[in-house]
């Protein structure tokens, strides 16, 4: 089962778990998305997250998504 969770305005900073210290693992910029595949947590930046979301969202048991937060 796939889950997703995008922090809602009221409870935003509360849900927020990337912080810039968490890196993309195909760029090295700041992620913003999180998927857990086989167990293993996977960090990309918004630009990857959207370009491999197709394909990983079919096998990822968790998504996080906070590009929400490029917006602020």
């Amino acid at each position: 089962m796939n889950t997703l969770s995008t922090p809602t305005e009221t409870a935003a900073v509360l849900e927020y778990r990337l912080t810039a210290m968490d890196r993309c693992d195909s760029c090295g910029a700041q992620a913003y998305i999180a998927a857990e595949v086989n167990g293993t947590e996977m960090l990309f930046c918004a630009h990857h997250g959207r370009k491999y979301e197709e394909k990983l969202r079919s096998v990822a048991t968790s998504w996080h998504d906070e590009t929400a937060r490029l917006s602020e």
